[in-house]
């Protein structure tokens, strides 16, 4: 078995090669925690190129996997992860989530939610409505930003949800900028309910003449983003100095590229939206700001979240830590 050190280089060479944002955003973290989140980045990123068959992100170029073939991946996945959980993994991945996870007391709950939400992914499963869209972005990305917290020492019902929140956020943004390109292989995430009073199906999301009602419905899921954005920010203050600061400017980054997308309009889909060096850079800048503010008494008192999707559970650990029940 690989030590720890070599584990944490693997997983920040998985992190650098496969999430510039993300690897940038790491490097204000303390050192202690950004070897978690490299660690825990590293077991996300194995399991999502299994499940989309891509390495770091980008495709391999081979054959479509089969349906029976994708379902033996998450099968294979889940048993991997399982086997983590219960202190018995082999491959260095799943040795850094297995130390993660045991380091900062994660509820195996959270794990395994991710898997469901691949299990989404490969089922083919198209959501309804917002609520069903939101769910989704628990699934694959609000629960890693609980599981963040909890590497951060976020602990509390309030602040989970915050974090749970950002996740929610930066996956609708994700929605919203590659709503084509997903749609090209068969994904649709905005909810049928909207695309249907747009006069849309979600056949119809890859083809250029239905661009201007497509672009209508997707401003509409990035208001939705913002109001998990502003309530993200106000979980900020329950963090550290370094990780508010960290993931302060991730918000900010994440949160322009859904800007960007906004400016462009029908045309945000002819080139991918990203933010460049210099947005990145007022990103993290404001991103300072904000941490400091955070740590004033009385700057961040808690807003309401009414009317945000909320798990039901969150916040409160199972009775035991091998417990899972799927939400």
């Amino acid at each position: 078995m690989k030590t720890e050190d070599e584990i944490v280089a693997l997983s920040r060479q998985l992190i650098e090669r496969g999430s510039i944002s993300f690897s940038g955003a790491a490097r204000l973290f303390d050192p202690a925690t950004r070897d978690s989140a490299y660690m825990l980045y590293a077991w996300c990123r194995h399991c999502d190129d299994v499940i989309d068959d891509q390495e770091l992100g980008f495709a391999r170029g081979g054959p479509e996997p089969t349906q029976a073939e994708r379902d033996a991946n998450l099968d294979k996945l889940e048993r991997q992860t399982r086997e983590a959980l219960e202190g018995k993994a082999e491959e260095p991945v799943f040795v850094a989530l297995q130390r993660v996870v045991h380091r900062h007391d994660i509820p195996h709950l959270h794990p395994l939610e991710l898997i469901d939400g691949f299990r989404m992914d490969v089922d083919g499963q198209q959501p309804a409505t917002l609520d069903d869209t939101l769910k989704y972005c628990y699934h694959v990305a609000g629960v890693v930003g609980v599981m963040m917290a909890m590497i951060m020492g976020a602990r509390g019902s309030d602040a989970l949800n915050r974090a749970a929140d950002l996740g929610i956020a930066f996956q609708l943004t994700n929605i919203a900028r590659d709503v084509v390109a997903d749609a090209t292989v068969g994904r649709v995430y905005l909810p049928r309910d909207w695309l249907a009073g747009a006069g849309l199906e979600g056949a119809d999301l890859a083809d250029p003449r239905h661009r201007d009602a497509m672009t209508s419905v997707v401003v509409r899921l990035l208001d939705v983003a913002d109001t998990y954005y502003a309530s993200a920010a106000r979980g900020i203050g329950y963090l550290p100095f370094r990780s508010a600061w960290a993931v302060a400017s991730a918000r900010n980054v994440y949160r322009d590229i859904g800007g960007v997308v906004r400016r462009r309009g029908s045309t945000a889909w002819d080139t991918r939206a990203r933010v460049g060096t210099a947005g990145k850079l007022v990103g993290v800048t404001r991103g300072l700001g904000r941490a400091m503010l955070s740590g004033i008494p009385g700057k961040a008192a808690p807003a309401s979240r009414q009317g945000l999707w909320t798990h039901p559970g969150l916040g409160r650990a199972p009775a035991s830590h091998r417990d899972h029940a799927s939400s």
